[in-house]
């Protein structure tokens, strides 16, 4: 299926590893020009080299916290200013730790308001002006299915990402009658690092291995496994591409079933 992907140029924030990395993979397997937007660390130009290398792609590397506000929007201007436009903006960045509510202090219910709603906000403004002129563009927010079922142990997470899906949502009638559709993918349990650190986390807590909590946990999903990075990628491709321009406004989640609710 072509999704009509071929030179649109995706911005992808969170790009250099897990989840966001498979979305930016895909993007380029499917022809889009990509910005991977990620801390200044090692991982975002070895993301970078495996990408290209892997689809003979146009893939940069632009280094960025999106934590902060300023960086978060400079990512989204460097992009406009090597590609001259943009059509697909991938929100994301990773997700607060985990924690009880009394762990938190006022810091660090702060930073995790600005790692995942105001940096959603930040990139969103910079882009949304692009894609009105062009009357076209799609914006996906990369949350977690904990804003449909929370998830114990965080509660930091479950709190801020739900916010960011009353923005999507409040958004998407507003950028509807310019052709912009603004979604938001909730992954359940998938097989990534930040999973892994999770199970670690958990089985410390709990005196057990990290392999004892993925069991657990894959046993209360009815596929009875995790899922993978590229399953979560296709969905967003697919809701990035021509064929779903009937999409809005969605929340949708891909978890094998775990997800016990009806809406």
């Amino acid at each position: 299926m072509d999704l009509g992907l071929k030179n649109k140029v995706a911005l992808v924030a969170g790009g250099s590893m897990g989840l966001g990395k498979a979305v930016a993979m895909t993007l380029s397997q499917e022809g889009a020009r990509v910005a991977i937007g990620a801390l200044d660390d090692a991982c975002l130009p070895e993301a970078v080299e495996e990408i290209s290398r892997a689809t003979g792609g146009e893939v940069i590397a632009i280094a960025a916290d999106v934590s902060k506000v300023e960086e978060a929007k400079r990512f989204v201007q460097k992009a406009l200013a090597h590609f001259g436009t943009l059509d697909i903006l991938i929100n994301n960045a990773g997700g607060p730790p985990s924690t009880t509510f009394l762990e938190i202090d006022d810091a660090l219910w702060e930073y995790g308001f600005r790692l995942n709603l105001m940096s959603t906000i930040a990139m969103t403004r910079e882009a949304v002006p692009v894609m009105k002129a062009k009357k076209w563009g799609r914006i996906i927010n990369m949350t977690s299915i904990s804003v449909k079922q929370p998830i114990d142990g965080l509660i930091l997470s479950n709190t801020i990402r739900s916010g960011v899906i009353g923005l999507a949502k409040s958004l998407s009638n507003e950028l509807a009658p310019f052709n912009i559709t603004v979604n938001s993918v909730c992954p359940g349990y998938t097989l990534t690092d930040r999973v892994r650190s999770l199970a670690k986390t958990v089985s410390e807590k709990e005196k057990t291995t990290p392999e004892a909590i993925i069991k657990r946990w894959e046993s209360t999903i009815p596929m009875g496994r995790l899922g993978t990075p590229e399953e979560f990628a296709s969905l967003v491709a697919y809701l990035a591409s021509e064929s779903s321009g009937y999409i809005t406004g969605a929340a949708i989640q891909i978890d094998g079933g775990w997800y016990k609710g009806v809406m």
